[in-house]
């Protein structure tokens, strides 16, 4: 593959990632807008404060789904599944993380990126993303802050991968994603930190 063409699908990917679930449902179906609603944030979290859990729970999956599709596709189609060029994969992911979170649509506003992150790091890291979502959702259970539990699962996707895997290309991609995960939600950490955070 050129490096014209390997540009053209990082930047198609982060397309993907910037296309606005979240607010393009509640406006439709609500025909309110998200972005002056709730915490004004486009995530399934907010959708669900905002217009619903059903239409929080479709923000979800797609929010996934705009994750997981680059990488699936490419890891479909790529002839080569070692080596050097292997490693496109993980721009492809951070490319529709980064759209879903700094949407060019929305004026470089997004949501916190974590099930974008999942979908797309699902097939890299299947294990790590499977015990961290277990974790989320016995933090966000014993706790009830969606956030802190959203904190946590950043933290230890990265820190799973390595305990597994050691220091592969794989966990430094999580590690990647563990900091924008976090850049994301410090506000939500100030919050937690003065006990100010909206439960769930």
């Amino acid at each position: 593959m050129s490096i014209t063409l390997k540009i053209g699908f990082v930047l198609l990917s982060y397309l993907v990632g910037s296309i606005p679930v979240g607010y393009l449902l509640t406006k439709l179906l609500t025909g309110k807008n998200i972005l002056k609603q709730g915490s004004g944030n486009v995530g399934s979290t907010n959708v669900g404060r905002v217009a619903g859990k059903k239409i929080a729970v479709v923000t979800q999956l797609l929010d996934m789904t705009k994750g997981f599709l680059p990488v699936a596709i490419y890891l479909f189609f790529a002839d080569e599944k070692i080596g050097s060029s292997y490693l496109y994969v993980y721009w492809l992911a951070l490319a529709a993380i980064i759209g879903h979170d700094f949407s060019v649509f929305l004026k470089f506003k997004g949501g916190k990126g974590v099930n974008t992150t999942l979908g797309a790091s699902v097939l890299l890291a299947p294990i790590s993303v499977f015990i961290s979502v277990a974790i989320y959702f016995i933090v966000k259970w014993q706790f009830k802050y969606v956030s802190l539990g959203s904190i946590i699962l950043g933290i230890l996707l990265p820190l799973t991968e390595f305990i597994f895997h050691g220091f592969n290309s794989t966990f430094y991609y999580l590690l990647v994603c563990m900091g924008l995960i976090i850049l994301m939600h410090r506000t939500n950490i100030v919050r937690l930190l003065n006990q100010q955070e909206l439960s769930s």
